[in-house]
């Protein structure tokens, strides 16, 4: 059975759940471990969702509307990005971890679509009556991206719809990686690493839906690779 760490964060059930629930083990990773001793064992790793990673570690200023609030954690994540890409590790990052997971390989975020995005949709649902599982806008998905293949079931005309709880989002795309997703307003909602053996970050929260099945298929595709690497 394969053993995915999943990085620490203040509503970590869902996320636990969702790995449980398709076959995996957890254990959970923070920073207070090295690198090695959080990766030893590990057959794949959930990068998971907060604050807003430091804009000093891709070359900006901090807009005002940029919440850094965990320095510790983004140096922890980055480096441990780093360390799984170079054992080859399944990746899965969502939310934060999106945005952890380009920043680490050298692309930059928006720090606040609403100020910086003309004409954004809302991708801040965040208070009753928006509960976690509603729903806030569609995603384009790329026909021959890792994404498209992992979602066929689900897709309508290549489309479907997403939670969103994020005000940052991806900019310039890592080197190496692809862009998987977009909103209709242009936001990238999902990128990839086509030449690993599993890279795949979203933006919204599929773990949320582990009790529905919506995005079951991405945690099942994750596992998979994480259990051939066992």
């Amino acid at each position: 059975m394969a053993l995915i760490g999943i990085t620490s964060c203040r509503k970590l059930e869902d996320y636990k759940q969702a790995v449980l629930h398709v076959g995996g083990e957890v254990r959970i990773v923070d920073a207070s471990m090295s690198t090695d001793a959080a990766l030893e064992g590990l057959d794949g790793l959930i990068l998971t969702g907060g604050d807003d990673v430091g804009p000093a570690r891709y070359g900006e200023a901090a807009h005002p509307k940029t919440v850094e609030a965990e320095p510790a954690r983004d140096e922890f994540e980055i480096a441990l990005v780093n360390g799984a890409r170079a054992q080859q590790l399944p990746l899965f990052a969502i939310c934060r971890g999106i945005q952890v997971l380009n920043v680490a390989c050298g692309g930059t975020l928006v720090q606040d679509i609403p100020t910086q995005i003309n004409g954004a949709l809302n991708h801040s649902l965040t208070v009753p009556p928006n509960s976690p599982y509603s729903l806030a806008h569609e995603v384009w998905v790329e026909k021959d991206s890792i994404l498209s293949k992992l979602m066929g079931d689900r897709l309508t005309a290549d489309t479907c719809e997403v939670n969103s709880r994020h005000h940052q989002a991806v900019k310039d795309v890592a080197k190496g990686f692809r862009v998987a997703a977009t909103a209709p307003d242009g936001v990238i909602e999902a990128i990839e690493d086509p030449a690993a053996r599993f890279c795949l970050g979203v933006q919204w929260h599929p773990e949320n839906f582990w009790r529905t099945g919506e995005f079951r298929a991405l945690f099942e595709g994750f596992l998979e690779a994480a259990n051939r690497r066992t």
